[in-house]
């Protein structure tokens, strides 16, 4: 074993004999994997750091935005108010399409998934 080995499990040790595991929160629930069984198994590391670290990738923070626009379109009730946002929402959509293209992910089930909510919302 190397040192930084040793060292972390006498760490974890330490803190477990000074009862610092004792409230965790989740404690003796079971663990839910459905979320990561979706990511497929070479991303799984890289989505877990990125989630502990309060991030997500630029094409869901895109998939976000863009509904959230979508809400914001419904909830205006003059087509002058509409406007901007609909402005926003295809500058968003266009840069959600570039990127799945650009990361050959154009043909994934979540990309098309979306394509058939805008084709439906669009009447095509």
């Amino acid at each position: 074993m190397d040192f930084a080995y040793r060292m972390a499990e006498e760490k974890i040790k330490q803190a477990e004999k000074n009862g610092e595991f004792k409230d965790l929160p989740g404690k003796g629930k079971p663990l839910d994997f459905s979320e990561i069984n979706a990511v497929p198994e070479d991303l799984r590391m890289s989505y877990t750091i990125l989630k502990n670290a309060n991030m997500i990738p630029e094409e869901m923070q895109l998939k976000k935005d863009m509904v959230d626009l979508e809400e914001l379109i419904a909830l205006c009730e003059h087509e002058e108010d509409k406007k901007p946002y609909r402005k926003q929402l295809g500058e968003k959509q266009i840069r959600f399409q570039t990127l799945m293209e650009k990361r050959k992910l154009g043909s994934s089930g979540a990309y098309r998934q979306y394509r058939g909510q805008i084709d439906r919302k669009m009447g095509l």
